[in-house]
Order: C-alpha cells, then structure tokens, then sequence
C-alpha cells in the first residue's frame, strides 16, 4: 500500500474528530470564532511540529521560493473565501441545494489539478472520483430531506453558483497547497508539507485576526475564553491538516480529496453506533457508492 492511502485515511480520520470538536465550540461562539480557532489554535502546534522535524529528527530545511509564497498566499485566502461562501449558504433559501452544489469539489479538483499542474488522471481514477462523488451527493440529498429534481432545477439559483464557488475555492486551494509544496527547494515530503502548512496557518491566523479585530473584536475575547474546548480543534485541526499538506505533496490532490470522503463514512459510522440516530435507503446508498470509488480508486 502506498504510504499517501493510510495518511490520507489519518487525514480524515482526524478532521471527523475536529469537526464533532468544532459543533461543540459552536454553541459559544458564532461561525467567524469556530472557523477562527482551528487556525489560532493549530499555528503554534504547527510551528512546534516544523521545529521538532528539524532539530529532533534532523530533517533537511527546505528553501523558501517566491513560487512558493504565491501559491502559499493563493491557497491560504482561496480557503478562507472557499469557507466564507459555505458559510453563507446557511443564510440562504435555498442553502440545501447550494451546498449539494459544493459537493462538486473533488471533480473540479480533478479538473484544476490537470490544468493549473499538469497531475495526470486516468480513465479509471476519474470514474472512481464520479462513482464517490454521487455518493457523497446521495448523503447530501438524503440529509437535507430534497429531491434530485428540485437539485437540478435550481441549477439557476443563486444558492446553487455560491455552492460551485465555495468547491471550486476548495478544490484550487488543495491544487495551490500542493504547488507551495513542491516549489519548496529541497527537503523531505514531511518536511516540505510542515513548512507549508505552518505558514498557511501563520497568514490565516492574521487575516483571520485582523478581520474579527476590526468586525467582530468581542468573538475573539470569547474565543481566548473557550480555550479549554478550542485548543483541542487546534490540535486535532493541525494534526488533520499535517497529514493533508503530507499526502498532497506526495500525490495529485484529486486522488487525496477522493479517498479522503472516507471521512463520511466515519461520520455514518459514529451517528449509528454512538448517537443511535436513524438512517436511510439513500444514505446506505451513497455510503456503498463512496466505498466503491475509493475501492475502484485503490484497486484499478
């Protein structure tokens, strides 16, 4: 097995822990301080975590490019925008369909991957990443209690362009992720991926500061008093977002984001067993579809 699939299934793994942590921030602080934690409290980490390969391990420093910082700059605000947009579905009508729209992201990561890097994709991977996504798209109409129809027709709405906006956003930051990563000069992957990630986090943290100093100066006085709860999404924020940045250097971002859906399955997993909440045709139905492509994906 390549050693990209177990991390990519940590990646996610880690990230379903992050978010269960990250809903129950949300009942103390508003959508800009829950986003804004997983970065304020993951960039220390994230710098520890670069130093420790350093010193500890004695792993080679990469050397800095300006290609790097224009896809590091790029991808950090691309998520930021990317994360703003989702955000706003929910103000919206038609947030439902919106966000099924913004399940479109690993196929346009596919796309963007090929143009903007050149990653290769063959006829079989690009099969698996469509058999996963209508998975994925089955869960979100299964969840969001809408028919397909009603999908397709508001193909018009302005929640549906928001929706394709926030994936493609998604989607171009992962491809400018792993662009910052390998316009690093020299270096190991790990290495190469921690460096990244640690001044992604470093330029969102201040983005992301600035903008709540200025708009919202109360949430982050709320924020530092959550820091019980918060620091744990930082840590499991970084940890996720170490074994993303480590897979997505190593391999094209598409194939990373489709494997990575495995993270629904987890979240199936854990709503059956631990929260005893009931499911249904639809649901089993994308779980079985996202299985076979990532399966397919693996195997072909």
């Amino acid at each position: 097995m390549e050693i990209w699939i177990p991390i990519t299934i940590a990646a996610a793994f880690l990230q379903n822990l992050r978010s269960a942590l990250q809903k129950h921030l949300k009942g103390r602080l508003n959508t800009s301080g829950a986003t804004m934690a997983r970065f304020a409290y993951a960039f220390p980490f994230a710098i520890i975590y670069v130093v420790g390969l350093a010193w500890v391990f004695d792993f080679e420093w990469p050397g800095l490019t300006w290609l790097f910082v224009f896809w590091g700059v790029t991808g950090a605000m691309m998520q930021i925008f990317a994360t703003a947009l989702l955000v706003h579905l929910f103000s919206l009508r038609n947030f439902a369909a919106g966000t099924a729209f913004s399940k479109t992201e690993t196929v346009q990561t596919a796309i963007f991957g090929i143009i903007i890097l050149g990653d290769p994709l063959t006829v079989g991977a690009a099969l698996a990443i469509l058999i996963s996504f209508f998975g994925v798209l089955g869960i979100t109409i299964a969840q969001g209690n809408i028919a397909l129809g009603s999908i397709l027709a508001s193909v018009r709405d302005k929640a549906a362009w928001i929706g394709i906006a926030s994936g493609a956003l998604f989607g171009m930051s992962g491809i400018a992720y792993r662009g910052a990563s390998l316009a690093l000069d020299g270096g190991e992957v790990v290495m190469r991926a921690a460096v990244t990630l640690a001044c992604v986090l470093v330029l969102q943290t201040l983005v992301m500061g600035i903008y709540m100093r200025l708009r919202e100066s109360g949430e982050l006085t709320r924020l530092f008093a959550a820091w019980k709860v918060a620091l744990w999404v930082g840590i499991t924020g970084m940890l996720a977002s170490a074994c993303w940045f480590t897979a997505m250097t190593l391999q094209n971002v598409a194939y990373v984001r489709a494997v990575g859906q495995i993270e629904l399955v987890f979240t199936f997993i854990a709503s059956l067993v631990f929260f005893r909440e009931s499911t249904n045709v639809k649901e089993v139905v994308g779980i079985l579809l996202i299985v076979s492509g990532i399966l397919l994906l693996l195997l072909g």
